[in-house]
């Protein structure tokens, strides 16, 4: 890992989202606050409230009731079914609790979090005064750890529950007028009051509470403090009754053993796990800010997603704490917010992390069959495209939470799993299984006119919001991306695998529409619409990115993205939030422009993110690149910009590597480096230029392949013959 990984605090962190974050996919914890009020604002991904959406189980509740509404274009009565059960406090992610120290008489603090060992170090006070604080989320073990160096009579802890209501209210009626991006106060829900615990286990002192949330579920956090010689080591962990039927007591059991062996004790192990995390992948820019963000993304992604566990949701291990219910319920937003998520991942070759989304998607298998079943009376599987972590639908405007097209964007995460692997068995096994499935439901909704298929409704997130124009006319250029994206992948999977079902699905392909485009070659939102304004959704390029239908390697495509690009600069960025300036910059980087992606790249990282790296959506900062100036915050956009910045390095498609294919002007005249990035069926690449000249190429292959491979300046493609398990090192003369 390169140097300079460390961020740094001076002052106390006012806000919870611009918190130190740690995690390691069990739990997260965001540390902020004054000396007096010092948070750990504890999280752990699966604690939910899983209430029954409202009216989700209602007979109305239905694909068919929808599509009739749609085209009588009755708008209040789609909003009152289908809408009105997301602005409900629950179903919604909870909060889990946290530890509170307080230095008093204190007022200076400051702190460091070293990305390299995920540990961070706060300090407050000065002189003979000074107190110490070091805390990590044990990547092993999934227990919080702290060692604080202070006299524990001037620096006092304590463990809070979340500030849930303690009294019944009335569940309010549906307002469309009102509906907002938090659904309240944490005091809207009513559950019973927490039990609190607290004993001695030898040396180690106990604290605990635990909070029911339902008659199936209860969660709680165990606190257990040891003194040491120049302190007090304070062990946490998040409890539930997922864990097993004596739950509590084990769990306390198991922290009173690692409260015992000490906070040194576990460095070790948590330092050598993400060692090997970083070992993976490398890159070195001569812009070491721009550096230092990528190094900043991979480290959220572990932080909040590991494998055998949950993966990251919108706001991944790290809940809102500040009383209100976290931005949009918490949840999985399957409309762009999980798919972004878990782009980068694969090319940075941290494939055991991003396989908990993809474990996650086909443990609710069965569930998707459900919801197929229930909603659109098919057979096959489809997932609501906003549900909650049961995969259960949430509700919310119907054009996207229930668009059955989102389930074919989930599909490409098992084809790009396939496509960096060539894990044949996981072809067979999972993919081809998976998209089999998924086009059951979609098959099954399919209509035929004048010999072309079509959805019964059509729309282009999030074009017109949910007014009754968002109801597009078929196919949208994004629901027709995706519709041909599921046919094409499955003949080529049939092919491959021999499948009989080949010449089904290309009869079916070959009667989807062509591509809208206009007389300027721009893609269009639909056949009949062009894109009038700035939106956020930069939906209608869905054939260019991340499908990669449309490619710059032919030159009628080469004109279609250089228009959709040039139509883009012409409306401006006024409607825009994080996430769109990560997915333009991926345009540019296609378009081979190495300055417009740099700087989508650098807006993004120095306007839509909080000091501590969360992507907060709106320029929050007031510097006029968007007219959204709040702050949610999600995860999404800080993958996609990572992955951004490795498509400037390196692109593949096909069978045909490019190297440095999109980097601005400036680093043309520096050093630019990667290792390690993971390639099509499995090869690995590490490259190196400077000064315009290629200096290091090594090509690694778990298989015999030939590739073509296209460098820096090069117009044209050098054919190279791989070997199974044979690293190939270029001389200077043929790079």
């Amino acid at each position: 890992m390169k140097e300079n990984m460390e961020m740094i605090f001076c002052g106390p962190i006012e806000k919870w989202d611009e918190a130190i974050a740690l995690g390691n996919g069990k739990l997260g914890c965001l540390i902020w606050g004054k000396p007096h009020s010092l948070r750990f604002s504890l999280d752990r991904p699966d604690i939910w409230d899983r209430t029954v959406p409202c009216h989700t189980e209602d007979d109305d509740f239905t694909y068919q009731h929808l599509v009739k509404l749609a085209h009588e274009k009755n708008t209040d009565k789609i909003r009152e079914i289908f809408d009105a059960p997301y602005q409900y406090p629950v179903p919604t992610k909870l909060p889990a609790g946290k530890l509170l120290f307080r230095a008093e008489g204190e007022t200076k603090i400051s702190s460091i979090l070293h990305l390299d060992t995920a540990e961070a170090y706060i300090t407050i006070g000065e002189g003979i005064h000074k107190m110490k604080i070091r805390t990590m989320c044990h990547a092993v073990t999934g227990t919080g750890m702290i060692r604080t160096e202070a006299d524990a009579s001037v620096l006092s802890v304590c463990l809070e529950n979340p500030k849930f209501g303690a009294s019944k209210q009335k569940v309010g009626t549906y307002d469309p007028e009102q509906r907002t991006i938090s659904q309240g106060s944490l005091e809207q829900l009513q559950y019973p009051l927490p039990e609190k615990g607290q004993r001695e286990e030898g040396e180690v002192k106990l604290r605990w509470f635990t909070q029911q949330v339902d008659q199936t579920f209860s969660y709680g956090i165990v606190l257990g403090e040891k003194m040491w010689e120049k302190g007090t080591d304070y062990f946490y962990r998040i409890l539930s009754s997922k864990d097993g039927e004596d739950w509590l007591e084990e769990g306390i059991h198991l922290l009173v053993k690692q409260l015992n062996h000490g906070y040194e004790y576990w460095v070790d192990s948590h330092v050598e796990w993400w060692r090997n995390y970083w070992g993976k992948s490398e890159i070195s820019l001569p812009d070491p800010w721009m550096q230092k963000q990528w190094y900043l993304a991979n480290y959220l992604f572990a932080s909040c997603s590991r494998k055998g566990g949950y993966p990251m949701s919108l706001q991944g291990v790290w809940t809102a704490d500040d009383g209100n219910l976290p931005p949009w319920k918490g949840d999985y937003h399957n409309d762009l917010n999980t798919q972004l998520s878990y782009t980068h991942f694969f090319k940075a070759d941290h494939l055991e992390e991003g396989e908990a989304f993809l474990d996650f998607l086909w443990d609710l298998k069965e569930e998707a069959g459900v919801f197929a079943k229930k909603f659109y009376g098919t057979e096959g599987i489809c997932l609501p495209g906003v549900m909650t972590i049961d995969g259960k639908p949430l509700g919310g405007w119907p054009m996207y939470s229930l668009s059955p097209v989102q389930q074919i964007w989930l599909c490409k995460s098992f084809d790009d799993y396939y496509r960096y692997t060539a894990d044949k068995e996981f072809l067979e096994n999972r993919a081809w299984i998976y998209f089999k499935e998924t086009a059951k439901c979609i098959t099954a909704l399919l209509m035929e006119v004048d010999g072309k298929y079509y959805l019964p409704v059509s729309s282009s997130p999030e074009i017109h919001d949910d007014e009754t124009q968002a109801w597009v006319t078929a196919n949208s250029n994004y629901d027709l991306a995706l519709l041909r994206y599921l046919y094409e992948t499955l003949c080529i999977y049939a092919k491959r695998l021999g499948k009989s079902e080949e010449n089904y699905y290309e009869d079916i392909l070959s009667k989807l529409p062509d591509f809208s485009v206009d007389d300027r070659k721009v893609l269009m939102i639909s056949p009949d619409e062009i894109l009038q304004e700035s939106h956020r959704h930069l939906s209608n390029a869905m054939p260019i990115c991340p499908l990669n239908q449309i490619t710059y390697e032919k030159e009628e495509d080469k004109k279609i993205i250089d228009a959709v690009i040039l139509d883009y600069e012409r409306l401006g960025t006024g409607m825009w939030v994080g996430f769109s300036f990560a997915w333009m910059a991926h345009l540019y980087a296609i378009a081979e422009n190495g300055e417009g992606a740099a700087e989508q790249l650098r807006i993004f990282w120095e306007s839509f993110c909080s000091p501590n790296g969360f992507h907060l959506n709106g320029d929050y900062k007031k510097r006029g690149y968007t007219t959204f100036h709040y702050r949610p915050f999600t995860l999404e956009a800080n993958m996609f910009a990572a992955d951004g910045l490795q498509e400037m390095l390196m692109q593949m498609s096909n069978g045909k590597l490019k190297l440095f294919p999109a980097i601005p002007e400036k680093w043309k005249h520096g050093k630019v480096e990667f290792s390690g990035f993971r390639g099509e069926r499995g090869i690995k690449v590490t490259a190196k230029t400077e000064n315009m000249k290629m200096t290091y190429l090594e090509i690694c292959s778990k298989e015999d392949q030939e590739i073509l491979v296209k460098c820096l300046k090069s117009q044209t493609y050098t054919k190279v013959e791989l070997k199974k398990g044979k690293n190939i090192v270029f001389p200077e003369d043929l790079i």
